[in-house]
């Protein structure tokens, strides 16, 4: 038993690596001809947002429960730029999500990795992988859900430069279908100093 969980984790590792490759081949052929490399995809985030978020309370179980919450986000650029860190606040009759990302830029690669850790457990997530193409950012990982591997992916879209939506999905068969489970709507909130 142990043993077919290996192999599944390593051959969910090897579809993680093939689908993150082949979604990043294109954005890199593209940001290459166009003289854009993509490191600075997230500028337009940099400062305060009102973030309403819907979570999936079971995932890939059957069950279409899910949670409402609403907060803030902040995100703060580093490294001029090629890196940023987003503190996330929120909270809902669930309960409440304070968590953190630091996003880091790999010149070599073209992509960003995107790392989230929740106050909950301190707790870095395995890194998601991917860029931004036509305004799209898509960003992929495996991890681990109640024992199996499970893909990862993460959406950034609709963005705007007051608005964004970001949405992740998990797949239990390879990639075939995805189950989205996390749905956050982001708005800019004014300056501070304008208040």
């Amino acid at each position: 038993m142990q043993n077919a969980l290996r192999y599944g984790f390593m051959l969910g590792c090897l579809l993680v690596a093939v689908a993150v490759s082949a979604s990043a081949q294109a954005p890199q052929a593209a940001q290459q001809a166009t003289g854009h490399d993509g490191q600075h995809d997230f500028d337009w985030e940099f400062g305060r947002w009102r973030t309403q978020v819907r979570r999936l309370l079971n995932p890939l179980s059957g069950q279409q429960e899910w949670a409402e919450y609403d907060g803030t986000s902040v995100v703060l650029p580093l490294m001029d730029g090629r890196a940023n860190l987003v503190e996330l606040r929120v909270e809902g009759p669930a309960g409440r999500i304070h968590g953190t990302s630091l996003r880091l830029y790999n010149p070599q690669t073209r992509q960003w990795s995107l790392n989230y850790a929740s106050l909950k457990n301190g707790l870095l997530t395995r890194p998601q992988f991917g860029g931004f193409q036509g305004g799209r950012g898509e960003f992929y990982s495996l991890e681990e859900l109640d024992g199996r591997a499970v893909l990862v992916r993460f959406v950034i879209s609709e963005v705007g430069r007051d608005s964004a939506r970001f949405e992740q999905a998990f797949s239990a068969d390879g990639g075939k279908t995805w189950e989205t489970n996390w749905i956050a709507i982001d708005t800019r909130l004014p300056d501070k100093a304008a208040d």
